[in-house]
């Protein structure tokens, strides 16, 4: 049967017979220098140079190696539980994410740079109980060209969370990240995060603020709660200490995550913790912290507001949970 795979998407789908499926068979994805091809248990990644003076040896597929090198290329032949590669869950989908980078030497004329690595799976009906993890109720949303998604992870950050019962005090690890699929190098942000016991926002709703005035991490005034050190600019982690809000009863955390310009950060576009001793901090660069400034009172934008950006929607509205906070004292 002869399927044909859309060559844009990051997650690939194939439509055969008028039917649409994700695909356990190799799937395809191709770039203008990196082809890739997924398959049921492995993933090969071609990486074509258009750059002469390019050190292909350099490249790195996650922890891997070149499989093999050339002038001009780079061959890898990796299993996908090999090479640090990130698995999320969304409904019956399995995502296998890494990262294709290339680490420049000191005297090398070509930059540093990273591309995401995504393969999508339908999910095996026994999958859970042969590999006996839990489901973080991970979500993906898709926007225009960028893939958002936003979960619950376990203690490191390396897997998925274990459980959805939090014990007041204890930290919860969230990590949100967007998948591009040009060249483009973005910067993910979360511009605000309420607490609230019902899916869905409503006037009436019961919320508790977590992040708000674009982008202060208010939690981090008063208890443990700070954004994590980035790993790559496209992914942001939040350990967040659990609060007295709802407790023993369903809760779910509605964020706006933003992708924007790396170099476009202004008092709306940031991300800013509390530290102690020292107030409020900016992420990605000490020396700018004084982009945080605003959050004891009204965040406003100094620059014109990009109609770009908005044609083009990069903020999506993302929900995470259910999950529950209990009173060890109870």
């Amino acid at each position: 049967m002869h399927c044909v795979s859309s060559k844009h998407a990051v997650m690939m789908v194939s439509f055969c017979q008028g039917a649409l499926l994700l695909s356990l068979a190799a799937a395809m994805a191709v770039y203008a220098d990196m082809k890739v091809d997924c398959g049921p248990d492995f993933v090969t990644l071609m990486w074509t140079e258009s750059q002469p003076q390019a050190d292909t040896s350099l490249l790195r597929l996650g922890s891997c190696f070149p499989t093999s090198f050339s002038a001009g290329e780079a061959y890898f032949y990796v299993d996908l539980t090999d090479c640090n590669f990130r698995i999320l869950v969304t409904g019956d989908v399995l995502l296998y994410s890494n990262d294709l980078t290339y680490v420049a030497s000191e005297d090398s004329y070509n930059l540093a740079f990273t591309h995401p690595v995504v393969c999508a799976y339908e999910r095996p009906k026994d999958w859970y109980s042969s590999q006996q993890i839990y489901d973080p109720v991970f979500k993906t949303y898709g926007l225009g060209d960028l893939q958002f998604t936003i979960g619950l992870m376990n203690d490191d950050f390396s897997g998925p969370a274990e459980s959805t019962s939090f014990p007041l005090g204890s930290i919860i690890p969230i990590m949100a990240s967007v998948v591009q699929k040009t060249h483009q190098p973005l910067l993910l942000l979360l511009e605000e995060c309420v607490a609230a016991t019902t899916p869905e926002l409503h006037p009436e709703s019961t919320m508790y603020p977590i992040i708000s005035n674009k982008g202060c991490l208010l939690e981090s005034v008063s208890s443990q709660s700070k954004f994590e050190p980035r790993q790559k600019s496209s992914e942001m982690r939040l350990s967040l200490q659990t609060f007295k809000f709802a407790m023993g009863e369903e809760v779910f955390i509605h964020c706006k995550l933003l992708a924007w310009d790396p170099n476009g950060l202004d008092n709306t576009k940031k991300a800013c913790h509390f530290v102690k001793g020292h107030g409020w901090e900016l992420l990605d660069n000490l020396a700018q912290s004084n982009l945080c400034d605003c959050c004891e009172s009204k965040c406003k934008s100094r620059r014109q507001r990009s109609v770009a950006s908005e044609k083009y929607g990069m903020v999506q509205k993302a929900v995470i949970g259910p999950f529950t906070i209990t009173d060890v004292n109870s």
